[in-house]
């Protein structure tokens, strides 16, 4: 907070009266907000500590206002230390007017003219703005490849469709993940893509549509953004309405660009799946995975999409196993029947679970509990920071190595399945009184890959309720880390 005192006084020539923390405009982020005030003016005030996204974010910002587009003006920065002020556009987002102005599909006039406005305003990044982007920023791709497709349907494949216990083969799945990410690259794709178009990132100020939480953007299509905006799930605005906004769209964006309506159809669909295996995978993590389960509230609209989509809609490529795994989704009883909060509530209060790093070089750590039961999870077959020069000075805890292991498919995978046999023992251990379970994670040294898997797994488990969790890193804790 100091250095966003620091920097609101520096700007506004006045200390800070009064500071007021705010819920983050969109809720699976770690950014922290805070509205500041000197009794005359007001900012908000962010703090946030991924460099790159700062970067992007201000970088975007600026280049935004230079062209006239509506969104905040940023006032202060400090990179180094993760901060930066910027203009107040009040509490209200399209999604919380469009709730309070909807009686089912029934929906009220002024949020359909908002939405009309925003989809006007849209071709202005895309195109206009779009042309001089610098993209040297982006983070953490530059454009929207096949590397930053393959992210999106593996967060899907790992974190939804496991998680959810939908059955699938792999390598059939692995097949039309191939199709379907060479169809999407065949599409004109230099276009600035805002990436997380979407209700909750528009706010609205005398009726008019600002924009924010940009910083993911990057070079694109232009189908995935309306896409984002009309299929975004918990909207849940009815097809008439989202054929009609398209519409307006495509007329908006044929005075930007020589448009082939034709052309843009064929790959929208396919971009309004993408999209949407995109959101179901944030659902899966932050809800099946991090058990915060007001994310899985989502779920249902998702699914009613891909119903529609299903019934309406055929793809100009062939898409057997994914197709299949979409109809598992929406027939899927668990899917259908998602527990309360108050379901998830553990019923016993004192297991605790202790979860090791280890290296295989020391041997296994020991169980003092007198139990005997538990997990060893072997972590060799993963890739290994440690073997990179860069690596070496840190250890799973920090973030450039917990950036390198997220972002590799195989990790993924090995934490899915690992996170999915602890989870089955959990319900079995409470249920029969156990007191304590054990988990241990090892590695080469014992200081990169099971330190990761360890502390995310604890992070998965400290979000349930009647566990106690304990975390030990061995080697760390010999070196003094």
């Amino acid at each position: 907070m100091d250095v966003l005192n620091k920097l609101f006084e520096e700007h506004f020539h006045s200390p800070v009266t009064q500071a007021q923390p705010l819920a983050v405009r969109l809720s699976g982020s770690e950014r922290k907000l805070m509205r500041l005030t000197n009794g005359k003016v007001t900012a908000i005030g962010v703090l946030y500590n991924v460099r790159e996204e700062n970067v992007a974010f201000l970088e975007f910002s600026k280049h935004f206002r230079r062209h006239g587009l509506p969104v905040p003006e940023i006032y202060a920065e400090d990179l180094d230390h993760g901060a930066y002020l910027e203009e107040d556009l009040g509490d209200t987002t399209l999604f919380e007017f469009l709730s309070a102005n909807r009686a089912g599909e029934n929906i009220a006039v002024p949020v359909i003219e908002a939405y009309q406005k925003v989809v006007a305003v849209l071709p202005r990044f895309q195109v206009e703005a779009g042309r001089s982007v610098n993209y040297s920023v982006c983070y953490p791709r530059s454009s929207f490849d096949h590397q930053s497709i393959a992210w999106d349907l593996n967060y899907f494949k790992y974190y939804f469709l496991r998680l959810a216990g939908i059955p699938f083969n792999e390598q059939a799945l692995e097949d039309d993940f191939g199709r379907l990410t060479q169809f999407l690259l065949r599409a004109d794709h230099d276009y600035f893509l805002y990436r997380d178009f979407q209700s909750r990132n528009v706010m609205l100020r005398d009726a008019c549509p600002w924009f924010v939480d940009y910083q993911g953007g990057r070079k694109g299509a232009l189908e995935y953004d309306i896409a984002s905006l009309l299929f975004d799930s918990k909207a849940d605005l009815p097809p008439q309405l989202r054929q009609q906004l398209l519409d307006a769209y495509l007329d908006r964006l044929s005075a930007f660009i020589d448009l082939r309506r034709d052309a843009f159809m064929n790959y929208y669909y396919a971009f309004v799946y993408v999209r949407l295996m995109q959101a179901l995978g944030a659902y899966g993590f932050r809800g099946f995975y991090e058990q915060r389960t007001h994310f899985l509230q989502s779920v249902p609209y998702a699914l009613k999409s891909l119903r529609w989509l299903l019934e309406h809609v055929e793809l100009p490529i062939a898409l057997p196993a994914l197709m299949g795994a979409f109809k598992g989704m929406v027939n899927s009883e668990k899917l259908r029947t998602l527990p309360t909060e108050a379901e998830l509530v553990c019923p016993a209060e004192n297991l605790t679970v202790r979860v090791f790093s280890f290296s295989f070089h020391r041997g296994l750590p020991k169980d003092e509990t007198g139990h005997g039961g538990g997990f060893v999870f072997d972590s060799r077959s993963l890739p290994n920071p440690g073997r990179e020069e860069r690596f070496k000075p840190f250890t799973g805890k920090d973030a450039p190595v917990i950036d390198y292991l997220s972002r590799q498919e195989g990790v993924h995978q090995f934490l899915a399945g690992a996170i999915s046999l602890v989870d089955a023992s959990l319900a079995n251990y409470q249920s029969r009184g156990f007191k304590n379970l054990m988990v241990s994670f090892g590695c080469t040294g014992g200081q990169h890959r099971s330190v990761y898997l360890a502390e995310e797994l604890a992070k998965h488990l400290r979000a349930r309720n009647g566990i106690n969790v304990v975390v030990r890193h061995i080697e760390l804790e010999k070196l003094g880390k």
